[in-house]
């Protein structure tokens, strides 16, 4: 078991690697959803899907 993690230490770090940057980049749409903030970036004002992403209470 020991050979094969030195063997494929690597491949090992990429994936450690790529998923804490996934985690990262869910944690900041989940932030930025509780804060009301668009997750196109390019803002509401002619979106034609605003009313269903803010709807009015």
């Amino acid at each position: 078991m020991l050979a094969w993690i030195f063997e494929n230490i690597a491949t090992i770090i990429i994936c450690i690697v790529l998923l804490a940057v996934v985690a990262a980049i869910i944690a900041e749409m989940v932030r930025n959803k509780k804060k009301g903030k668009s997750s196109c970036g390019c803002g509401c004002a002619n979106c034609p899907m605003s009313g269903e992403c803010h709807k009015k209470k």
